[in-house]
């Protein structure tokens, strides 16, 4: 398994650019639980908000930038593998 980038400035500027331009991995599975560790990546965002259940929401959703919506992107970028509700399948 690849080692996962670190959870630095210059990995979160990897992080943007390949959201810009490569798609989302094919055999990432799974969905979004609302846990908000990438939204800490490497700093708390300021848009970040906690609802009384303690699920995580992003105050500006619609201007979400694509960092954000296709976290985690790949499996070498997944930072936060021990909370998040996405995985990535085996490639065959």
């Amino acid at each position: 398994m690849p080692t996962p980038h670190k959870n630095n400035w210059k990995a979160k500027i990897k992080r943007n650019l390949c959201a810009i331009f490569l798609p989302v991995a094919k055999n990432r599975q799974g969905q979004c639980n609302r846990c908000g560790a990438c939204c800490k990546l490497p700093k708390p965002c300021p848009f970040l908000g906690y609802q009384p259940d303690g699920k995580a929401f992003c105050r500006i959703q619609k201007l979400k930038p694509l960092t954000c919506k296709k976290y985690p992107q790949m499996e070498h970028h997944q930072v936060t593998r021990d909370v998040c509700g996405y995985w990535f399948e085996k490639e065959d």
